[in-house]
């Protein structure tokens, strides 16, 4: 069983600070004014453990697939 990473958009204020941190992993959705994740299955997991940590409300995790 894996994991994938994931962001609720409902939740994203659009701040950027995930893609500031870790923009291996997410990047930033102009049209929606929204964060998304670019690697569901994840990639260098110390800067996306810091940008789930950074994240102001919180709406990155991870879930089982």
């Amino acid at each position: 069983m894996g994991r994938k990473l994931v962001i609720d958009k409902d939740e994203c204020t659009g701040c950027e600070s995930c893609v500031e941190i870790c923009s291996e992993a997410f990047t930033f959705n102009e049209s929606e004014q929204v964060a998304e994740v670019n690697l569901p299955e994840g990639g260098m997991e110390d800067c996306i453990e810091e940008a789930i940590e950074t994240c102001p409300v919180d709406c990155i995790h991870w879930e089982d697939d």
